[in-house]
Order: structure tokens, then C-alpha cells, then sequence
């Protein structure tokens, strides 16, 4: 399957093609579910939505919200009632005006489309009404200090509702960069919005996101002009790129996480001793070094996990230690459940990170005496299995987001949107409710932590390492700023002639 992904790409590297000067070509691990952003799942969706789809509010390198179509916001003394102010004249790519309307039909749709995957982002909202052209009230249900962080992201994104319905194939947003076209597993084509509000500070015609898994072919094709900029370079060649005078490292600490989601109760595949036995993932835990992969694969940047929020979080939970590594215990667990030799298939991304990472918990597993099947699949088809419980487990990770619950609710609470590891514990759902809309910061940790100390024994997600995002640019590139989210601001960015 690699294969197919790398031959074109290295017959474009070996025509010795280049890129032109108003053009900006950039490399992504991942291709996308699908261009709208109520349904899509994938980090590099949101990738290509920051420069296609903006948003109701924006998050900058200090993760704090700031205006971007809305101008300024409010809440009522009991921050139940969020009323916003969009900038004037603003309008989306096909002309068509954003107004209040337009964002009251965007939010409605998000919430109330049967497959929206953001409706569990918006459940606080109660009713999103008019005031007038430029005004609008979101009324909740209680207060939800997530909500600002939702709209900042696909929550908040804003698709001319005149293309609701072909916006998964060729999306109408609002964006400095205008949806051209899509080659699936390939590339996807942006052109210029010419009346965008910054268009100024926007000065790339075209923009192109080539689907590259490979990173060896990633960063080939950037050294050799075909590309200008990667994501998620592999940490083996940070050295290299670091001693190449022609290329610039750019690199930030993550708000996100990889793990290994175990199937527990989503369809079939939880009725495994795996899914079934906590013991018996408590052992598999107990088999994996993750400070092994940090180093082997990591090079030392992969800092190992034990929770979903990073030590930068305020949410970090400090007494919550990163596991050992105890092949002796993992085996005294599986005897304790009757189960000395578990098999179990693992379904990951064909990329060449993930596949580094599989093959060390499948050797280190072995050692415990588990029986690990690699499956290596298309991003896309790997999250449709998630998705729809056709796994046994699944490595897989989240890009992050700066508020908490967007890093645990969704994954963890019963029947939640991305909750693949089909887990249903109700204090442990009752606990990230009522975290939704506590405004106590010490209570609301007090809510995590308690839910955390429940997850941290039944085990659905064995929390691997917190990523860094190591952008490579050409040093033909001026003015780019990574963001802890991962995400790709073309803003004020330039390339050389």
C-alpha cells in the first residue's frame, strides 16, 4: 500500500519538479475523510480547514480565543447567554454574505445533523437566535466554559449554507484560501480568496497539500523543491535536517496525544479477553516501554504519557505516574485473568511513524505473551473501522485541544461521538459533565482527576507518548509561527523567488 502512495510522489521528486514562487506546496502523513467540517474526524483536516474554513473565533500560539469572523463576544452574568458580533462585510467564497442567519443555520446544522460529529462539542446550546445582520445570541442549557474553545475550532467553522449538501466533496467556506479541487490519497488544491478581509496579509495564489505517508518521501521531496513545507517530520531526521543548510526546523510542544484505544464495548470486537478483562489490558500496559519508543522512535522528543492532558496543562494531574515497564507483572496479570496467551489484531495508519511504534508493542508484547496481528490500512479506512467497531484496537492519537474537555469527553463518556473504545462507566461520564460546565477551576480539576482515576484502572486507552509538532520549511520560506495545535497559519507567510 506504501507503495502506491510513494510512486508518484518519487516520480514528481525524480522529474526534479519545482514549485513557483506564489505557490505554496506542503507536505501532509495523512489524507483527508472528507472537506466538511461538521463531519470530518482527521488532525490534517484540520489542517487544510485553517487555511480554507475560518472559524467563529481563533486560538494563537498563547491558546487563548481571539476575534476572527466574530469581532468581539459577551456573556450574561450567569454565562448562559453568549451573544457575538460578526466583522462587516464579510462574505463567504461564493459571495453570499456571512451574517447572523449564516451562522445560525451553520450551528443548527451542527447540532442537529444526524451524522455531525460536532454535536457533542455543541450540547451546551440550547437555541442559537438572530439579533440582526451582524448580532446573535447562543443560549445554553448551563453554563459550558468549552464552548469558546469549540468554536475556535470545526465547531465554529463556517460552510455558505447554499452548499451544505456538497460541502464533504467541495466546500463553499470562508477562508483565505478557496476549495479548487481533490485528488483522494493524493493532493488537494486551494486557490487565493481575493476578497478576503486579510487577503493582504495572504501571499500565496495557490496553495497544494500532498498526501506523502512516507516521511522518507516527505522530506525528499523537500530538499528537492517539490515541496516547501512537511508536518510531523520523523524525529530520526531532525539531525539532518538540522545540519541542512537549506532547510529550517520549526518545532512546538503539543497539546495532544497518541495512544492505543482498546476495543471494550463497540460492537464485536469487545467480547476479545482484551476488551473484556482489565487485567488483562492493565498487562499489556505493563508490556509496553514507553520511554523504548520515545527513544527508538522518538529520538528522545516523545515525551511518554500516562493521562490525555500534557504537563503544560493546568488539568495535568501530577500523582498520576507514568506506568512501568514489568514484563514479569504483565505475565502475573494474565495468569490471574486465565488468560496466559492473548491474541489480538492492532489496525494503525500506513505511515512510517506508526508502523515504527506497532512493530515495537507487537515485539515487546510478545514478551508477555500476547499474539499482536498488525493491520496497516489507509487513514481514512482506519477511522471508519473505529468508527464503526471493527477493531480489536486501534493506534491512533488527537491533535488536542487547549481546554480539557476537549481532550477527554468526546473519547470517553458513553456514546460520545469519538468514543471508539465503545467505554461506558456512568460516574466517569457524570464527572466530565459536570466538568463541561463547572467554572471553579479547583473543582472542575477535582472532576477530571476523579474520572481519571477510574479511566487510569479500567484502561480503554493506553496513553502512549505526548507528541511535539516538528515543522520543515525551505529556508526559501520567511514569517511561519508554529501552532501547539499542529495547525498551519499561512498568515504573513512568504517564500523567496
Amino acid at each position: 500500500m506504501r507503495l502506491i502512495f510513494a510512486l508518484p510522489l518519487m516520480a514528481m521528486l525524480l522529474a526534479g519538479t519545482s514549485t513557483l514562487a506564489n505557490e505554496m506546496k506542503i507536505g501532509l502523513q495523512d489524507d483527508l475523510d472528507g472537506l466538511d467540517p461538521v463531519k470530518s474526524r482527521t488532525f490534517v483536516g484540520e489542517v487544510v480547514f485553517k487555511s480554507l474554513c475560518d472559524s467563529l473565533v481563533d486560538v494563537g500560539q498563547d491558546l487563548q480565543a481571539k476575534p476572527e469572523l466574530a469581532s468581539k463576544w459577551s456573556w450574561n452574568s450567569d454565562m448562559t447567554e453568549l451573544t457575538m458580533t460578526l466583522f462587516p462585510n464579510l462574505t463567504f467564497h461564493d459571495g453570499s454574505p456571512i451574517n447572523a442567519q449564516a451562522v445560525k443555520a451553520n450551528l443548527d446544522r451542527a447540532i442537529t445533523q444526524p451524522d455531525s460529529m460536532r454535536k457533542s462539542e455543541l450540547q451546551s446550546i440550547d437555541s442559537v437566535s438572530v439579533i440582526d445582520d451582524l448580532n446573535f445570541k447562543i443560549k445554553l442549557k448551563r453554563p459550558d466554559p468549552t464552548l469558546l474553545p469549540q468554536l475556535s475550532n470545526r465547531a465554529g467553522m463556517m460552510v455558505a449554507p447554499a452548499h451544505f449538501d456538497t460541502a464533504v466533496t467541495a466546500p463553499v467556506c470562508s477562508g483565505p484560501y478557496k476549495f479548487v479541487s481533490r485528488q483522494q490519497n493524493y493532493s488537494i488544491s486551494l486557490e487565493k480568496f481575493q476578497n478576503y478581509r486579510d487577503a493582504a496579509d495572504y501571499h500565496f495564489d495557490k496553495v497544494t497539500f500532498m498526501i506523502m505517508p512516507d516521511t522518507t518521501v516527505r522530506l525528499a521531496n523537500l530538499r528537492s523543491g517539490g515541496l516547501d513545507m512537511l508536518e510531523r517530520l520523523a524525529p530520526s531526521d531532525i539531525p539532518s535536517v538540522k545540519s541542512d543548510a537549506n532547510l529550517q526546523l520549526a518545532a512546538i510542544t503539543s497539546v495532544g496525544y497518541q495512544g492505543l484505544t482498546i476495543n471494550v464495548g463497540n460492537g464485536s470486537g469487545g467480547k476479545s479477553p482484551l476488551g473484556k478483562d482489565k487485567r488483562v489490558r492493565q498487562a499489556l500496559q505493563l508490556a509496553i516501554d514507553k520511554d523504548a519508543i520515545n527513544q527508538v522512535v522518538g529520538a528522545g522528543t516523545f515525551e511518554p504519557a500516562q493521562q490525555p492532558f500534557t504537563s503544560v496543562s493546568p488539568f495535568h494531574n501530577t500523582a498520576i505516574k507514568v506506568s512501568e515497564h514489568n514484563v514479569e507483572k504483565a505475565k502475573a496479570l494474565l495468569a490471574e485473568a486465565g488468560t496466559p496467551k492473548v491474541s489480538f489484531e492492532m489496525i494503525y495508519a500506513n505511515s512510517t511513524t506508526s508502523d515504527q511504534i506497532a512493530q515495537m508493542i507487537q515485539a515487546m508484547g510478545a514478551e508477555a505473551g500476547f499474539d499482536i496481528k498488525l493491520h496497516a490500512v489507509e487513514f481514512t479506512t482506519m477511522l471508519t473501522q473505529a468508527q464503526s467497531g471493527d477493531f480489536d484496537t486501534v493506534l491512533t492519537g488527537w491533535s488536542g485541544r487547549y481546554d480539557p474537555d476537549g481532550n477527554i469527553h468526546q473519547f470517553l463518556a458513553c456514546k460520545d461521538s469519538l468514543n471508539y473504545a465503545g467505554y461506558c462507566n456512568s460516574q466517569v461520564t457524570g464527572d466530565l459533565d459536570k466538568a463541561k460546565v463547572e467554572g471553579n477551576f479547583d473543582a472542575r480539576k477535582k472532576l477530571y482527576d476523579d474520572a481519571q482515576n477510574i479511566i487510569q484502572d479500567d484502561l480503554p486507552i493506553i496513553y502512549l507518548y505526548h507528541q511535539p509538532w516538528p515543522f520543515v520549511l525551505s529556508k526559501k520560506i520567511h514569517g511561519f509561527q508554529p501552532l501547539p495545535t499542529g495547525l498551519i497559519s499561512l498568515k504573513g507567510v512568504t517564500k523567496d523567488d
